[in-house]
């Protein structure tokens, strides 16, 4: 098991390294950012053991990404392409909200053709489709 303090210097070495390296390809650093946690991360290389010292850190990491996104947020620019970002954020909620319907809706057909009861109602369907997903390992 490693300590806080070793993860987050292998992850700031790490970065740093992503960093460099996307720079010299002349890529986004964020993409640096996001090769390096996958090559070092507990499905790669795994260097990363301690699951739960990476999750706390991963926590961070979201927080310092939507920091460095709200520094480039350009309202005006936002202002000019509303109705592709908007009208594309709310179509991804609305077809995420339709699929898990269907699927649900697939479920309770094959479990009727088995003999059997899906519980699942489609109002929870509508609520859990848009759900963020955790991954509990």
């Amino acid at each position: 098991m490693a300590s806080t303090l070793e993860l987050v210097l292998l992850y700031l070495a790490a970065a740093i390294a992503g960093v460099v390296g996307f720079r010299m390809l002349r890529l986004p650093p964020v993409l640096g950012y996001l090769v390096a946690g996958v090559v070092i991360g507990p499905n790669a290389l795994q260097l990363a053991h301690d699951t739960v010292g990476v999750r706390g850190l991963a926590e961070f990491g979201v927080v310092f990404l939507m920091f460095v996104i709200g520094l480039e947020f350009n309202l005006p620019k936002l202002r000019a392409m509303r109705t592709l970002v908007f009208g594309l954020g709310a179509s991804q909620v609305v077809l995420t909200i339709l699929g898990a319907m269907g699927g649900n809706l697939a479920l309770v057909w094959v479990f009727a053709l088995l003999g059997r009861r899906w519980d699942l109602t489609w109002q929870a369907a509508a609520v859990l489709g848009p759900a963020p997903r955790w991954s509990s390992s």
